[in-house]
């Protein structure tokens, strides 16, 4: 098993790896809309999705794995009208991919988190 770290306080501070890796499977945790160079988080939830997907694509290949190994992705959005304003961002990534999809509205832990991205890979 080989656990991946993009150095968030976040995962240091609630005791999670980024991502888990073991045999042929990525599973790579929640992701929200921060840019980790920065640590900003945009206020626009398209922007929040783009940058949920360019952290899951860079563990991603930190794991060996690719954006098409990508067979389940679950969306959690704080509130459903916030729907429409980021389907553009996720027909981007998932477009051509078209994993298996769940989509939930939930609360997230910090007011300014709008999405989270959860992915799961498999290596064919």
């Amino acid at each position: 098993m080989h656990r991946i770290s993009t150095g968030s306080p976040f995962e240091a501070a609630m005791g999670y790896s980024r991502a888990v890796v073991k045999g042929g499977w990525c599973f790579v945790s929640g992701v929200t809309g921060y840019d980790y160079a920065t640590m900003t988080m945009p206020e626009d939830p398209a922007r929040q999705a783009r940058n949920c997907f360019a952290t899951i694509f860079k563990v991603l290949k930190e794991a060996g794995f690719v954006p098409d190994d990508i067979v389940r992705v679950q969306y959690t959005v704080t509130d459903a009208a916030l729907v429409d304003a980021i389907t553009p961002a996720l027909g981007e990534a998932m477009g051509a991919i078209r994993p298996a999809a769940t989509m939930v509205v939930a609360g997230l832990i910090r007011p300014e988190m709008k999405v989270e991205i959860e992915v799961t890979a498999m290596r064919a």
